[in-house]
């Protein structure tokens, strides 16, 4: 993660809105409250991975063509997916089927998700909120990692949550929860984030597109498309779902049933645009 050529430490640590943070094995780490309500985000430093698979992976798919890519200014990225208490706080009702406040929200479209984005944003003006580009979020889930989970070549259910029905090229079957868990159940990864794979499918600021060819700085995905980056796989999906360059698309008006999101925080967001 560490890359002496990039400015790796965040210029505004600790906000003046963190209620608490420090540094641990993992890295810098701050938590707001909202209403009450406790949201932990982490800092990514810069740095440079290979974002997508590479052709020997087991059951990749054809728009995940492996690139270099190099991210340039490190980026706050939540602990965990959206909590539903933290949802409620912020929007009243909870769209959830599977009740729980220590849940991931889900069955929230995109638009959804940036309706509750610009809510919090426009609590103090240095939130500076958003969704994670796809690259970031590849970059976070790997934590470091160039196989298909961060866990390794392969995945169980006791390390996600996903139709245990349907195991990764070969491996074991295992347990199918048939519902969403709470969002710090099953291992963090290296870098302190809980669930990059499986429980919900969260939502990326891209539209969805094909990949650049080449090394490409700062990825932002096309400038207009019909559908919006989703990625992680959700509780109900075969095992290949949950790879790390996996990659579905969504309209973004639609609430899907295993979609949730998680929040990211910049100053800017990729490609420069202020926010």
């Amino acid at each position: 993660m560490m890359d002496d050529t990039f400015d790796l430490l965040p210029d505004d640590f600790p906000a003046a809105w963190a209620r608490e943070w420090g540094e641990d094995d993992a890295g810098l780490w701050m938590t707001m409250a909202y209403k009450g309500v406790p949201y932990t985000f982490r800092w990514m430093t810069p740095g440079r991975f290979l974002m997508g698979s590479p052709e020997s992976e087991p059951d990749r798919d054809s728009d995940e063509t492996q690139h270099e890519v190099i991210l340039t200014r490190g980026f706050w990225l939540g602990e965990t997916p959206v909590t539903q208490a933290l949802w409620q706080a912020a929007m009243g009702g909870i769209p959830s089927r599977f009740k729980g406040p220590d849940r991931p929200v889900e069955e929230v479209s995109w638009e959804d998700a940036q309706g509750f984005i610009a809510r919090l944003n426009g609590e103090r003006d240095d939130l500076f909120l958003r969704l994670p580009s796809e690259a970031e979020w590849e970059y976070a889930c790997r934590a470091g990692t160039t196989t298909p989970f961060w866990f390794g070549e392969q995945i169980t259910t006791e390390q996600a949550n996903y139709n245990g029905n349907n195991p990764y090229a070969g491996g074991p079957k295992g347990e199918y929860r048939e519902a969403t868990v709470e969002v710090r159940a099953l291992p963090a990864n290296a870098w302190d984030l809980y669930q990059m794979h499986g429980n919900v499918y969260e939502w990326c600021q891209d539209w969805y597109g094909d990949y650049p060819p080449g090394l490409v700085t700062e990825p932002k995905g096309p400038e207009t498309g019909t559908r919006r980056v989703l990625r992680g796989g959700g509780w109900f999906y075969f095992a290949r779902r949950l790879r790390s360059a996996c990659r579905l698309r969504g309209e973004p008006g639609l609430r899907y049933n295993d979609a949730g999101f998680r929040l990211a925080r910049g100053r800017t967001v990729p490609g420069g645009e202020s926010e």
